[in-house]
């Protein structure tokens, strides 16, 4: 598909903006080829055409999709050109806070201004290792690609960073040192990767200044070589330098400092050891104040001098090296200072009594007279004799500042020597990896000398990087077999021949230095002269006095003045001698002459007849510029020789404002340092390219299930690709990947995109279609259930009456009495029945327990005396044996505590020399306790005075409080009192109401009765005369309607009824006496109306009188709702009467239980109040209702009364009387209606007043409880300080008492303990003979025994294994060394070795031969520790060694006869406990090992386990049907590794698990200890995913977190499997689970930034931040994160507080226990197979 064929309505371009430079726009219309406008629409609304030439279309460049930006890569962007570049580091650095993007081999680096948690060890160890596209970009990712392409190829590496001051280029050049020195240790004592990275201080002290765009602005360029050896070790580096602005130590700009060592040195000018320098403050040397600001935001220049200080002392720079180095520096300064005048036409002079002066001569040891007079005059030699003049005080106040910039560039190339020197170790380099920190390209208002030397080294950069970009792309095409065609690209081959080449500007410009009268002018002349021809050199059209050249990255004009004085850096010949001639050896050395070199020594010599002249200055031998460009030729050969890595460090603004992003800048900088370039190569061939499985895998939706099923996925692509795009031209296909040009793979996106658009659209169509229909059937049925209800309360109203209502109401009563009278006669059989069980019960019960203790009674009699007998027995045969053991045991006991004495001794002259030290220290403390104890006496008798103020405050608020709570109590009294009286009145006026409107009730009821029987007589006896008028009566029902809404044609009606009724007379005889008795009727009715109204207008008043008397005293008239209406008509009903007493009534109980309340707590004040204006409101309602019912049952009537006028149509007046009823009736409706809202208004208003002043109350009272609370505490805690003091003080005094009495006692015991040690000696010559007399008679016994025993009696086997001395090695080999794990003692028992070796022991005990026991223990555990060294690797031999070591310190513990741990065991292994040696420390010795292999084991396991975790865990699509493929970059198909690695999924580790779970089974290891490796285990897999996830963008989608969690279920599912679940090890997955969870969830409004918050509770905040800005939607129907919402989160996590870091520290071991299981297998069940060779043991 061609480009142009994109541009279709609702695709969006760039188009040119002079403050964004681009700005979005959406295509409204389609183009088509011949059109002259482009209609656009911008983002803010406005509608834009843009012209489009028909003849030559150019277009403005297409926007790519929303899912392609924020990529890694910006060559994965489908359209690549200058805004989408723009765009893309635009929306990672702002809204995404990621800094790094690759641009093809480029990382761009966008300084952020602030400090970022991303450099750590952590990090470091994250990337070494990993393929350069695997993570996200960073340094640490470029270091290491240069790292593994120096180990992999054997090749010099470079890494080049540059960029515009200011742009962070330092900084990124320290951190990819630092990777080198971490991952590269060099494994000697000297610590060169120390000492490289120590370099970085004192090159940033001399060489780094404060500009106007950076506070630390590197003045000068560095190369860096790192050397490394064969093993790829750090064995030293080597540092170059280029260009040093000399010209800064004589002159800053405003705003700007000199280099930084100036400032530490003088901070400090008041240090002791910097007095002889004579230094001031640094705004008093007029080369440091200069600028004006002598100072950095956030720098301390004292602290910094200390750290550069120590570094030089790291590299081995001794001190008197530093002294020089501050001596020539200070000299320096001074020099500065000496003032220079004016003395006459074309002379100046010095003082000689100048201080700084002075100051000078005597720190750098030169004479005075010679510097001031070489200073202020000049020696011409001339042919015949030399002539000394005079020179203005402007040339010699430029001298000075030569020599001083002179000094300070000799100065700055000795440290670096030095700096060289130190940093080289004996040794030969093998390979080296270069880090060039380098000045970008460089465009100012005034552009001079330096910026033509940095912008002439950033061409030839750039030429290098271009073919090096070239290259690498025709490797590219050629590797995937695709037809190389060439590239157009930039080459500024002329532009760096304009400079460098034969007659350009450098060599004109060291011609003309070599005229003694050249200027600039001469030379600027020469320049338009030689060079006018050519195109990239250009004279400006109003300056005469610069140059414009056109370099690769924008035209430069370059001011001519200076030029020729900064290539020649001219330096008096006289001044040089004078410094030579100092007595200071260190600035001499600075001033020797070089010797000839070698190769200008070399032809004959031919002498001159004339007398050779002396040169003037020696240093215009070579010029600033030749010097330049031959390091540039230098540097360009080692680059040349080495694989480049290439870094371009952007400016984001020149504010210095964090994540700050200015269009303009940032793209003026891009421009110039090559990514353009780069994309636009890029750009031209095929930019976007996919493997064939990614292509797969994205793009699978728009295959037909035939393609799908096609096994061979390459043909599929092919086929799918083919018929996608009919050009054949826009695409190829390589050998792995396929390559698309520019479009088109925004192109696939759009039909993707669309398909997927029209699935949803599918989809929620029938999802719609079924909720509304499923809504619709549920409001249907809803109908038809309010229709059923309102036809049945239709029915019942039309049926029910008052009379049958009483009826049932009645009924229901006495059906209430009757039950309850039946259910309390059953209650009370029931209870009676219950009662005498319970009563046969218990004393059934009571008898069985009094026989059952007395059985229990009887029993402990018998076993009382039975145990006596038995323990009686026991004890005689317990003390024969007793005395047969005692004399044995005694002699050992007696050895053992002579020897015990013997360590006694010794440890008690220990001790005491140990108290008399401590005895001293003791004293020391006293006193000072004893002074702390005055200081807090002190503190005591200020805080006592503070409480007591405290308590007379206290006191008085409460005071005040309680006259308050009295005069509350008087008042309550009063209201209880003038309610009382209140509700008397209400009570008496009440009944009178009620009696007179029964009354008039009554009388209006049988009024209405009569009536309507003589309207029924009269309409029978007029039947026949009514048949006639049913014409008529029709036509006055239909104009009965319009004569309500037309009342002023009421008076044309009334004449013709009249009418009417005059010929109606005729027939009708009696209508007169009806037309009487209805007027009778309507003159009652309406002064029943009046007297009502009058009474109701009374009740009213006294009613709200009452009711103001009531509540008066608590809440205004206006809260009572439904109390008491507003007007007369309201109440109208002798019922609404009745309601309204009745809730009065309800009201005074709720009034008297409020008080109630009130009187036992202030706070339910409130709640009574709530409670009392809720049911106030309920009444209201129930008045309102029964007044609507009353109004209906009127309506009726009325009704009534209107079909009898209709029928009787002749009166006309009945039909005004309806309407004027109908008019009241509204009317009331209205008025009701305002008036209940108006009492809701104020009841809301008055409970919101009372609820201010309850809670202001409240606040003020718990406000003073607190503050006495905090007193009392306060006088609490001095109160037991005071007593811990004294009680420390007591302690001490007795302390130094017992330390009296303890010596005293220790002099005693030493001499008893000597006596006793005679008389033990003694004692133990005597026992040691009947010892041997004894053993000589048990041997006689054992031999007599012996014979009398029959051959016939079975074997007892003692669980014991007997060897001799000599075949101990064989036993360790055979049983330890040569077995393997899989031999036959597999298949017996799996800890068969461990219970061998401790029957073995238990042999050795048992003789009692303790050199036997430590030679058998000794070869055990050196037996063990040379299997697992040997075995290391192998996780079968340690999960071996591991169990069986385990086991047997089991069974040292289980036998040892301990009683912690005899519980278990039984009588027979108890029997066979260890009896003569206690190997408690060879416990602990087998304890330690067991640590180590356990520790040896874990890392064999996490070895073979990690290259699956991420691929299986992340990488793997788990899910079918949910892929999460982006498009990728060049990055990624240019990694480090080429060939297919072996591809893991989560089977992969399951499988690994249950591998190592079987193994660790088969080999019998104990339970406790398998699922402490489990634990370990899932927690590495939880962190190495983790961390993943935290370091790769393309990992944090929501597809993705769908992934992990599935993941993690299937890990769940294997513990369960395994019966794993209570080991703790899903707890290590919980920060993986909620980082998948916050991939999932919602991340929009402020409620979910608060459930974020609350849920990640094991994400520190820097993690969720992190998570939340790298996550990347997927297709277009996923949102990004926005700005605003990740704020939203840091407010919501500023309250919690956590660690900092990022990563997930991976190399964490959970500490490791032992815990003690005895074992129930019986020594003296087990039997040695034969397979293991051990027939030299013999069972005993």
């Amino acid at each position: 598909m061609a480009l142009s064929e994109l541009y279709t309505k609702y695709n969006r371009v760039w188009i040119p903006d002079e403050e964004q430079v681009w700005k979005s726009a959406e295509i409204t219309q389609d183009f088509h080829s011949g059109d002259n406008v482009l209609e656009l629409l911008l983002e803010d609304g406005t509608v834009h055409l843009h012209p489009v030439d028909p003849s030559k279309p150019k277009l403005p460049p297409l926007r790519n999709p929303d899912i392609l930006v924020g990529e890694n890569d910006l060559t994965a962007l489908s359209y690549l050109h200058e805004p989408a570049v723009l765009h893309n580091l635009k929306v990672r650095f702002v809204e995404s806070r990621i800094i790094y993007t690759y641009c093809g081999i480029i990382l761009v680096a966008v300084n952020p201004y602030k400090q970022l948690p991303v450099y750590g060890d952590a990090i470091i160890h994250a990337y070494s290792g990993q393929n350069m596209g695997d993570m996200d970009p960073h340094i640490f990712a470029v270091a290491e690609e240069a790292y593994k392409q120096m180990a992999r190829n054997h090749k010099n590496q470079s890494i080049i960073v540059s960029g515009e001051s200011g742009a962070g280029k330092t900084v990124s050049a320290r951190y990819a040192m630092r990777y080198f020195a971490v991952v590269s240790k060099s494994g000697s004592q000297t610590r060169v990767e120390d000492k490289v990275l120590a370099s970085n201080p004192i090159t940033e002290a001399i060489g780094n200044a404060k500009t106007t765009r950076n506070d630390n602005s590197s003045r000068f360029g560095k190369y860096t070589e790192i050397s490394f050896d064969r093993r790829y070790r750090i064995i030293g580096a080597n540092m170059r330098t280029y260009l040093l602005e000399k010209s800064r130590v004589v002159f800053q700009a405003e705003n700007e400092r000199n280099y930084h060592i100036f400032y530490q040195m003088c901070s400090c000018a008041d240090s002791a050891e910097f007095k002889h320098l004579r230094l001031l403050s640094a705004d008093e040397f007029r080369y440091t104040g200069m600028g004006g600001d002598i100072t950095i935001d956030g720098v301390n220049d004292r602290k910094d001098f200390e750290e550069t200080r120590q570094t030089f002392s790291l590299l081995g720079l001794k001190e008197d090296f530093q002294s020089d180095v501050f001596k020539v520096l200070a000299a320096i300064l001074h020099l500065g200072n000496v003032e220079i005048r004016s003395s006459g036409d074309d002379k100046s002079s010095a003082p000689l009594s100048d201080p700084h002066l002075a100051a000078f001569c005597d720190l750098l040891c030169v004479s005075a007279a010679e510097l001031v007079r070489w200073l202020c005059n000049r020696r011409i030699v001339l042919v015949a004799e030399t002539v000394v003049k005079p020179v203005p005080k402007e040339r010699a106040a430029a001298g000075r500042d030569a020599l001083a910039k002179q000094i300070y560039a000799h100065l700055f190339d000795c440290i670096i020597s030095r700096i060289n020197t130190a940093l080289q170790v004996p040794g030969k380099q093998h390979a080296f990896i270069g880090v060039l920190d380098i000045y970008g390209f460089e465009t100012f208002d005034i552009n001079s000398f330096e910026q033509f030397c940095i912008n002439y080294a950033n061409e030839k950069l750039q030429q290098q990087f271009n073919l090096h970009v070239f290259k690498l792309e025709q490797e590219e095409y050629m590797k995937e077999d695709i037809p190389w065609t060439l590239i157009d690209f930039y080459d500024n081959q002329p532009v760096i021949d304009l400079i460098e080449a034969k007659m350009g500007i450098l060599d004109l410009l060291d011609e003309e230095c070599l005229f003694p009268q050249g200027t600039d002018q001469s030379w600027l002349q020469k320049l338009f002269n030689y060079l006018e021809a050519n195109p990239l050199f250009e004279k400006p059209r109003l300056s005469n006095e610069a140059f414009v050249i056109q370099h690769f990255a924008d035209k430069v004009e370059y001011q001519c003045r200076g030029f020729l004085e900064k290539n020649r850096d001219a330096l008096y010949e006289e001044l040089v001698d004078t410094m030579r001639a100092s007595k200071f050896s260190f600035l001499a050395h600075f001033f020797q002459e070089e010797e000839p070199s070698r190769a200008a020594s070399k032809g004959v010599k031919v002498k001159s007849a004339r007398p050779s002249v002396k040169p003037a200055n020696k240093q215009l031998r070579t010029s600033v510029g030749d010097k330049f460009r031959s390091s540039l030729s230098l540097l360009m050969e080692t680059l040349n020789a080495t694989t480049p890595h290439y870094v371009r460090c952007i400016k984001p603004n020149d504010e210095k404002l964090p994540f700050e992003y200015d269009s303009g800048r940032v793209v003026q900088q891009l421009r110039a340092c090559g990514v353009l370039e780069t994309i636009r190569i890029s750009a031209q061939s095929y930019p976007s390219r996919w493997t064939y499985i990614e292509f797969y895998s994205r793009y699978s939706i728009l295959m037909s299930h035939v393609e799908a099923d096609f096994n061979d996925k390459k043909q599929t692509c092919k086929n799918v690709l083919q018929r996608l795009i009919q050009d054949s031209n826009q695409y190829k296909f390589g050998r792995t990947k396929i390559f698309f040009r520019a479009g088109q793979v925004a192109y696939l996106e759009k039909l993707r995109l669309d398909r997927l658009r029209g699935a949803c659209v599918t989809i929620q169509k029938h999802v719609r279609g079924w909720s509304h229909r499923r809504k619709y059937l549920r409001i249907r049925e809803a109908a038809v259930i309010l229709q059923e209800y309102i036809r049945g309360k239709r029915t019942i109203r039309k049926t029910v009456t008052a009379e049958t209502l009483k009826r049932g109401w009645a009924a229901v009563v006495i059906q209430r009495h009757w039950r309850g009278y039946r259910m309390r006669q059953i209650y009370h059989v029931v209870q009676m029945a219950s009662i005498t069980i319970q009563a046969f019960t218990r004393g059934w019960m009571a008898r069985k327990r009094y026989k059952k203790m007395m059985e229990e009674h009887k029993a402990l009699v018998l076993q009382k005396y039975a145990k006596a007998w038995l323990a009686r027995r026991r004890f005689q045969t317990m003390r024969r044996l007793v005395l047969n053991v005692q004399l044995s045991y005694r002699v050992q006991q007696l050895r053992k505590k002579t020897e015990e004495q013997n360590k006694e001794n010794r440890g008690l002259m220990e001790r005491l020399t140990s108290l008399a030290s401590s005895h001293s220290q003791t004293m020391e403390k006293l006193h000072s306790q004893e002074a702390q104890l005055e200081k807090l006496m002190t503190l005591k008798a200020s805080l006592e005075e503070r409480e007591k103020k405290a308590r007379e405050e206290a006191s008085m608020t409460i005071n005040q409080l309680q006259r308050q709570f009295e005069e509350l109590n008087t008042e309550k009294q009063n209201l209880e009192k003038k309610l009382e009286v209140s509700i008397k009145e209400t009570k008496e006026s009440f009944d009178q109401v009620k009696r007179s409107l029964l009354e008039e009730k009554e009388n209006e009821v049988r009024l209405r009765k009569i009536a309507e029987n003589n309207t029924e007589i009269q309409r029978h006896d007029h039947e026949k005369e009514l048949e006639t008028l049913k014409e008529e009566i029709k036509r006055l029902k239909e104009d009965r309607v319009s004569l309500q809404r037309k009342v002023e044609d009421g008076v044309q009606v009334n004449s013709d009824l009249q009418e009417q009724v005059i010929q109606l007379t005729k027939h009708v005889k009696v209508i007169p006496e009806l037309r009487r008795d209805l007027n009778n009727l309507q003159n009652q009715k309406d002064n029943l109306d009046r007297k009502m109204k009058e009474q109701s207008e009374q009740t009213r008043a006294k009613t709200k009188e009452i009711i103001r008397q009531l509540l008066g005293g608590f809440v205004e008239e206006e809260k009572l709702l439904g109390l008491v209406p507003e007007d007369s008509e309201k109440i109208y009903e002798l019922d609404d009467l009745q309601e309204a007493f009745e809730s009065l009534q309800k009201a005074t109980r709720l009034l008297e239980n409020h008080q109630k309340e009130q009187r036992e707590t202030y706070e339910s004040q409130m709640e009574g109040l709530t409670l009392r204006v809720e049911h106030l409101q309920n009444e209201n309602g129930k008045l309102q209702n029964l007044f609507q019912e009353k109004s209906n049952i009127n309506e009726d009537i009325r009704q009534e009364v209107s079909r009898l006028s209709s029928e009787n149509s002749v009166i006309p007046e009945l039909k005004l009387q309806v309407s004027e009823l109908h008019r009241q009736k509204q009317e009331l409706e209205t008025v009701v209606r305002e008036q209940s809202s108006e009492l809701a208004e104020k009841n809301m208003e008055i409970s919101n007043i009372l609820h201010k002043k309850i809670t202001e109350e409240s606040s003020q009272r718990r406000h003073f409880e607190e503050k006495a609370k905090e007193l009392e505490e306060i006088r609490e805690e001095l109160q037991v300080r005071i007593e811990e003091l004294e009680e420390e003080n007591e302690h001490l005094k007795r302390q130094q008492l017992m330390e009296g009495e303890v010596k005293t006692k220790l002099r005693e015991e030493t001499a008893q303990l000597t006596a006793e040690n005679m008389d033990l000696e003694e004692q133990l010559d005597q026992k040691d003979r009947w010892i041997k007399k004894l053993h000589s008679q048990i041997k006689c016994l054992e031999m007599s025994q012996k014979a009398k025993q029959t051959p016939a009696l079975p074997k007892e086997y003692l669980g014991m294994l007997e060897y001799k001395r000599e075949d101990e090695a064989r036993l360790i080999q055979n049983i330890i060394t040569d077995l393997k794990p899989k031999g036959v003692a597999v298949n017996v028992i799996p800890t068969l070795p461990a219970f061998i070796l401790f029957m073995c022991v238990r042999h050795a005990d048992y003789l009692n031969d303790d050199n036997k026991l430590k030679s058998l223990m000794n070869g055990i555990i050196q037996g063990v520790k040379k299997v697992v060294l040997a075995h290391q690797k192998d996780f079968e031999s340690l999960s071996f060694w591991l169990s069986n070591t385990y086991q047997l310190l089991n069974c040292l513990k289980q036998y040892s006869g301990e009683e912690q741990f005899l519980k278990q065991s039984t009588p027979r292994q108890k029997k066979n406990c260890l009896q003569n040696f206690d190997l408690s420390e060879h416990r602990q010795i087998l304890s330690d090992l067991a640590i180590q292999i356990y520790h040896q084991l874990i890392s064999v396991m996490q070895k073979t386990l990690t290259p699956a975790i991420v691929p299986g865990m992340l990488e793997h699509e788990s899910l079918q049907g949910i892929s999460s493929m982006k498009p990728t970059g060049f990055r990624k198909r240019s990694s480090s590794l080429y060939k297919d690695s072996e591809t893991y999924s989560i089977s992969s580790i399951l499988q690994e698990l249950s591998v190592f779970y079987s193994a660790m089974s088969h080999h019998g290891m104990e339970q406790s200890l398998t699922k402490q490796a489990v634990k370990q285990l899932f927690f590495l897999i939880g962190a190495t995913t983790f961390n993943q996830i935290m370091l790769r963008k393309d990992m944090c989608s929501c597809r993705k977190g769908m992934q992990i969690r599935c993941n993690i279920s299937y890990l769940e599912e294997w513990l369960k499997e395994n019966e794993l679940q209570s080991c703790g090890a899903i707890d290590t997955l919980r920060p993986l689970a909620q980082a998948a969870w916050l991939l999932q969830v919602n991340k929009s409004t402020d409620e979910d930034a608060k459930e974020i918050a609350e849920k990640c509770t094991e994400l520190n905040p820097v993690q969720i931040v992190k998570i939340l800005n790298s996550y990347t939607p997927i297709d277009d129907f996923e949102k990004r994160v926005t700005s605003s919402f990740v704020r939203q989160v840091q407010s919501f996590l500023q309250e919690y507080e956590g660690a900092t870091q990022l990563m997930l520290d991976t190399d964490y071991r959970f500490q490791v226990t032992f815990p003690f299981y005895p074992s129930s297998t019986a020594l003296e069940s087990l039997q040695v197979p034969s397979s293991l060779r051990l027939e030299f043991l013999t069972r005993i």
